[in-house]
């Protein structure tokens, strides 16, 4: 009886360890390795946009948010813009990939592929983890109205504002991210951005959402838009 019970209570400290080092691995591990590629998709688009640096457009001043003449060419899985969130924290910045499979979410920020490029007419929706690879929206419910959502694409910065959110609906509510969503309060097509995440913290059965409009555009060279300077 006595070597039973010493080998259920061996196999109890066991199983035990191994979820001690799963709950590590989901918490920690995964994160330093997320950390790791969202830095190398930002290195990537950093080199990528200093080797066009030539084709730039003259510096001037903040301009009406008008958007690319022409919607911009996304590819699966490769990176195309960097977002700011100041209320997320000034050294907040994550890349946006193209598509919204597991493995790019894995390296940051996914971009659902169906929606409206960056600054165009139409929804630009993009999606985060709220837990677990990096943790890019972890804070996402202390966003409010009025905070602004600052992307580049290496030539424009784009900074967007808040205008309703976070919104909690079921994963089922596919409308979150139509060109015009039906419970965002906007009437008319539009330059619309949404973001979306997981609701609870370390759960799936809801998503959290924030829509905003486009309120300004700029080019690169006139430096960084109000909403990121300190």
């Amino acid at each position: 009886m006595r070597v039973i019970v010493r080998t259920v209570s061996e196999l109890c400290i066991t199983v035990g360890a191994l979820m001690v080092l799963f709950v590590a691995y989901v918490l920690f591990w995964t994160g330093v390795r997320a950390d790791s590629a969202m830095s190398d998709q930002i290195d990537q688009l950093h080199q990528q946009w200093s080797r066009a640096s030539g084709t730039h457009r003259p510096a001037g001043p903040t301009v009406a948010p008008a958007g690319p003449a022409q919607p911009a060419s996304y590819h699966y899985g490769k990176p195309f813009a960097i977002m700011y969130i100041p209320r997320l924290g000034f050294t907040w910045n994550k890349p946006v990939l193209e598509g919204t499979g597991t493995d790019v979410l894995k390296k940051g920020l996914a971009h659902y592929a169906r929606t409206a490029g960056l600054g165009q007419v139409g929804n630009f929706a993009v999606a985060g983890h709220r837990r677990t690879y990096g943790d890019p929206f972890k804070d996402f419910p202390e966003l409010r109205a009025g905070d602004a959502i600052v992307l580049t694409d290496g030539t424009s910065w784009f900074t967007y504002r808040i205008d309703k959110g976070p919104y909690k609906t079921v994963p089922t509510d596919v409308e979150v991210i139509d060109p015009v969503p039906r419970t965002s309060g906007y009437t008319r097509p539009g330059r619309y951005l949404t973001l979306t995440t997981c609701d609870p913290e370390w759960g799936h059965s809801h998503r959290l959402i924030v829509w905003a409009h486009l309120d300004a555009t700029q080019p690169v060279e006139a430096g960084k838009p109000g909403a990121l300077r300190r």
